[in-house]
């Protein structure tokens, strides 16, 4: 009797221990089942949120435990996902077509920018031969007055010029007037177009002697009504009777900067005879009567051009 009540205390223990491991092989797959459901829920979670990412956007807003900064985050990385990964090429998907005229601008606009390109360079090089000025001084200083010009709607070539014939390019120069700089501005006089710049300290700073020097020559040109008048105001000589020569020097040295942009060969020096012309100040009327259409078809030119920009 004994004996058989011991075998059927093992055969219910073997049942017990049966259904447990059955219930805990039950648990475990259904807690695998749920993993793998989730683990795919979230590859197509991500597969969406890559190729959509507003709806990315929207699934972490609705997320009760991210506050406003990670969800900011999370949404940027995402948004920067979209943008690495590239978009898988099919064969029904066709390049989007450009519109014809978006071509042409953009074409245009691609041609003036290697053109301004190809003229700054060419400039560059001729001041830096001329004025004896390092190269990257001389590509500094080039592409200050290209940028300074457009905001000022004058031509580079006219800032340039007059930069040529005040300090030949050299950022230190001053006169004994107290003129300053590449364009040897008079800082105590024009203090209040330096209070952007830092103070009239920035006098000797290339960059903004270019930008105030330039605004103070486009407001003496806007006020006198041709460029001949604003190089008279600017040299300080609006109430004489002649600027002594002053705007004849800047112009023609405008004419060989033009020259140079444009592709031609200028000479760097000075010729001799040109020299003695200017040394000697050589009484001919032909010869002056010549210079004077030349530097007045200049002006004409120059006055034209600037009302267009």
């Amino acid at each position: 009797m004994f004996i058989h009540l011991l075998k059927a205390r093992s055969v219910a223990a073997q049942s017990t221990n049966q259904s447990t491991a059955l219930a805990t092989r039950s648990v475990f797959a259904t807690i695998r089942h749920a993993m793998m459901i989730l683990g795919v829920s979230a590859i197509c979670t991500l597969g969406v949120m890559f190729v959509k990412p507003d709806i990315a956007d929207q699934l972490i807003a609705l997320s009760p435990f991210a506050d406003k900064a990670s969800i900011e985050q999370k949404a940027e990385l995402v948004r920067l996902s979209v943008l690495v990964v590239p978009p898988v090429a099919t064969e029904a998907a066709a390049p989007a077509a450009t519109p014809p005229d978006t071509q042409a601008i953009r074409a245009s606009a691609s041609a003036k920018a290697l053109g301004t390109q190809r003229q700054q360079q060419w400039v560059t090089e001729w001041i830096s031969k001329r004025y004896r000025v390092a190269g990257d001084a001389a590509n500094m200083l080039v592409s200050a007055a290209y940028l300074t010009a457009v905001e000022n709607k004058l031509d580079p070539m006219l800032i340039l010029a007059v930069i040529a014939i005040e300090s030949r390019f050299n950022p230190f120069a001053e006169s004994a007037m107290g003129a300053q700089g590449l364009m040897q501005v008079m800082s105590k006089v024009h203090k209040d177009k330096f209070e952007d710049h830092g103070g009239v300290q920035a006098a000797l700073n290339p960059v903004a002697n270019i930008q105030v020097g330039t605004k103070i020559l486009k407001e003496y040109v806007k006020r006198g009504g041709s460029v001949e008048a604003g190089l008279k105001s600017y040299v300080g000589a609006a109430a004489l009777e002649s600027d002594s020569g002053y705007g004849a020097k800047v112009l023609a040295e405008y004419r060989k900067l033009k020259d140079v942009a444009s592709g031609k060969k200028v000479p760097v020096g000075t010729s001799v005879a040109h020299a003695k012309r200017q040394n000697k100040n050589v009484d001919n009327e032909e010869s002056t009567a010549s210079s004077d259409a030349v530097e007045k078809d200049t002006i004409v030119a120059l006055e034209e051009k600037t009302r267009k920009l």
